[in-house]
């Protein structure tokens, strides 16, 4: 069973979802709602967004529901009145669902995700979706910097251990692996996915052993055609001439060292000194790893001070995204009952009504900028429409991509990105125009708002918003 299936996980919401749901529905109010789930601004350094964890989203709505046992916890909380608790026991999502497909790129301001459905509907499955489309998509886009910067070497994720939980880890062995990455070492992320396994062994198992050579050889032995060392454990160049006899043994019974890894140290000047020493004794097949503390700043910094390293295994600090760890991801009600909705907070203006993006190429077909428009409007010119119908009435409308479907279209969509906003540090920001129709709209809604507010603060009234209409 799957996180996403689990009957339980419609609970996982924040309460405040269900207050404002249970009004909703003792006001009457099922009008159809859409929220739009976009990203105000990037974090520094960032220019793009990969897009990720739109299969789960998806396998949830089209699965969530309230057992017995969740109503029967609601009911003992004495927040809920029966009528609404009645609501959750035969609640389903029955919306539609517009997305960006996952492995595709996105950028600031552009809906990643909008839900039309009846408002108490959409209301409460808010924090699932911000929880699962914001980290993923935030791994995805580290792993795919991390990968970038690797230039071609693979990249396996290590991140397991340090990731925040369960289903962070496995989420972001599934998000790297779309972005570029090679394989993972969870073990079960590669059971669920398909992605494939990668591992090696700890410097406690060396220590295990009485000598260096000897756990070596054990792991030879054991694991004959696919033999990675680990050679800093004491001293990283007693530790290759240690891997080399074994090689020398290995070699001599038909099999070959594929590799050994490097963990800790100048990885720079010891992965120079221990190729160095490889090719020297005739095994220029061996391959360098490295691992321990890495990221894509660290990876760019190796390959361009010329670091002899093979491959990598990047773990903390992409499982987290350390630098970055979280998109700035909203979820904001832009249309309700056809009437055109904003928020005009300082600094946090959304933008009104259901929308499409369209991506414009150059001549070469780079990209070069995004049009973000209503999406009843005329689609301009140019441009390739992103926002897919994914779900309607509840129901998934097409078979989901496969993983590796989806890891091949990130692998399209990024080759397309020019080179400047790739950059690690300081990219420009990629272009996003608003349309002439959703700049009319928007400025007429704000103007609206604007004289309603004015208005009514003078005499004192307030806006019953099941009657409330902008025109």
């Amino acid at each position: 069973m799957t996180f996403e299936n689990d009957t339980t996980w419609a609970l996982l919401t924040d309460l405040y979802e269900l207050t404002m749901a249970q009004s909703y529905v003792q006001e009457g109010m099922f009008q159809q709602a859409t929220f739009s789930l976009f990203t105000r601004t990037l974090p520094a350094n960032r220019s793009y967004i990969v897009c990720s964890g739109l299969e789960s989203v998806l396998t949830y709505l089209a699965n969530v529901h309230f057992s017995s046992e969740d109503i029967r916890y609601l009911q003992s909380t004495e927040l809920f009145n029966s009528e609404f608790l009645d609501y959750l026991y035969n609640f389903r999502f029955t919306g539609e669902v517009w997305a960006i497909p996952e492995g595709c790129l996105g950028f600031a301001e552009e809906p990643l995700a909008e839900v039309t459905a009846p408002v108490p509907e959409a209301q409460i499955i808010e924090s699932f979706l911000i929880n699962q489309i914001n980290f993923q998509s935030t791994i995805a886009t580290k792993a795919a910097r991390c990968v970038w910067a690797a230039e071609g070497r693979p990249v396996v994720d290590f991140s397991l251990r340090r990731t925040h939980g369960i289903d962070a880890a496995l989420k972001a062995a599934r998000s790297s692996y779309i972005a570029g990455c090679e394989s993972t070492s969870n073990v079960l992320a590669g059971k669920w996915y398909g992605i494939p396994i990668t591992g090696t062994m700890a410097h406690s198992f060396i220590t295990s052993f009485p000598d260096e050579i000897e756990s070596f050889r054990a792991y030879a032995r054991s694991f004959p055609d696919d033999t990675v060392l680990l050679i800093d454990t004491y001293d990283t160049l007693t530790g290759v001439r240690n891997a080399i006899v074994v090689a020398k043994e290995m070699e001599n019974s038909g099999h070959r060292l594929r590799a050994v890894r490097l963990d800790s140290g100048d990885l720079l000047g010891l992965s120079k000194q221990v190729r160095a020493i490889l090719d020297g004794e005739g095994l220029d097949y061996v391959r360098i790893l490295a691992s321990g503390g890495l990221d894509e700043y660290r990876l760019e910094d190796l390959i361009k001070t010329g670091a002899t390293i093979d491959g990598f295994g990047v773990g903390t600090r992409m499982g987290v995204s350390s630098d970055a760890p979280y998109f700035d991801m909203a979820y904001k009600l832009v249309e309700f009952g056809g009437r055109s909705v904003l928020k005009l907070s300082t600094g946090k203006t959304s933008l009104v009504n259901p929308k499409q993006v369209y991506l414009c190429t150059d001549s070469g077909g780079q990209f070069s900028n995004d049009v973000l428009a209503l999406r009843n409007e005329p689609a301009p010119a140019v441009g390739k429409p992103l926002l897919e119908k994914v779900m309607d009435a509840g129901g998934i409308i097409a078979p989901l991509p496969t993983l590796n479907e989806t890891r091949e279209r990130f692998k399209k969509e990024f080759s397309l990105l020019p080179q400047k906003f790739k950059k690690l540090q300081n990219p420009p920001e990629y272009p996003v125009v608003l349309s002439r129709g959703l700049q009319e709209l928007q400025s007429q809604t704000e103007q609206r708002i604007a004289m309603q507010t004015s208005g009514l603060a003078q005499v004192g009234c307030t806006i019953d918003p099941r009657t409330c209409s902008m025109g």
